[in-house]
């Protein structure tokens, strides 16, 4: 969920974050991994954005990777396969703080080969870089500050200055599901506007993909359990990623058909795995 967030706001709002990473804001289309050579590494994690003179690879990361290193520089080499004229930067971007040291690699080094790369870890940046531009305000409540409840709120008050409403609706989606992260469900449903929030492209897309994936699961358990439990699991698992996405409960019941008791019990389960 947060690598297709981070995707689209990647591929959204390219300038902002060609301002945010190269100092200049850049025009870049996106660039797909089916144009490389040779089979791409975890592409739906994967983002590059190009324009005549650069190519940008961004990958975030919620939890650190030990192939990071390895993918940074192959990538690197694909990219000067296809175009070698091309300069490039490549950004990890870490979203939740960890001690863990593999946040700190920046080099990939084997005998007679070194590459380097770039590393952010947002909780080391001041919310204030992101209040900047519209396409980064959802990274705000992951940065450097001891007052996150606060900050959500200071956020939501530039989203609610934004003129374009499907903008607004956007932005204020993508940064309740990153707030995610770091706060409670109820405070962020509190503090951002769940209408704003349901009519946007992000929120109908998880919605979508919640459902798709609820039935596949489902119809594959019931292949091998029995189409009866195989159904119950599906729309368990429906429900499940709608409460994930931020979706209240009532409407969660009206989707899937379940009761109230049995979705807040889900609910409790969710909450007591996220500890």
């Amino acid at each position: 969920m947060f690598d297709n967030i981070c995707k689209f706001l990647a591929e959204n709002f390219s300038t902002d974050f060609a301002t945010w990473l190269l100092g200049e804001p850049i025009s870049l289309t996106e660039l797909s991994p089916s144009e490389l050579s040779l089979e791409p590494i975890r592409a739906d994690a994967l983002i590059l954005l190009e324009s005549a003179e650069v190519v940008l690879h961004l990958e975030f990361q919620t939890q650190p990777d030990v192939n990071i290193p390895f993918r940074m520089i192959d990538y690197r080499l694909r990219v000067y396969r296809r175009f070698p004229q091309k300069q490039m930067r490549q950004v990890v971007i870490y979203l939740k703080e960890t001690s863990s040291e593999l946040v700190q690699q920046n080099t990939f080094t084997i005998d007679g080969t070194h590459h380097e790369f770039e590393v952010v870890r947002l909780w080391e940046q001041p919310p204030e870089v992101f209040l900047r531009y519209p396409g980064l305000f959802s990274f705000a409540v992951l940065g450097e500050t001891n007052d996150r409840a606060s900050t959500l709120q200071l956020v939501a008050q530039e989203i609610i200055g934004i003129s374009d409403q499907r903008l607004q609706r956007n932005v204020a989606a993508a940064t309740a599901i990153l707030a995610g992260l770091v706060l409670e469900k109820g405070f962020i449903q509190r503090v951002l506007r769940r209408d704003i929030m349901r009519e946007s492209v992000i929120y109908q897309e998880i919605e979508a993909e919640a459902k798709a994936k609820g039935r596949a699961e489902g119809k594959a358990e019931g292949k091998a359990e029995g189409k009866a439990e195989g159904k119950a699991e599906g729309i368990r698992l429906v429900a499940a990623n709608l409460l994930k996405s931020q979706m209240p409960l009532e409407e969660v019941t009206k989707l899937t058909g379940l009761s109230v008791e049995d979705v807040q019990l889900l609910q409790t389960e969710i909450e007591g795995e996220s500890r």
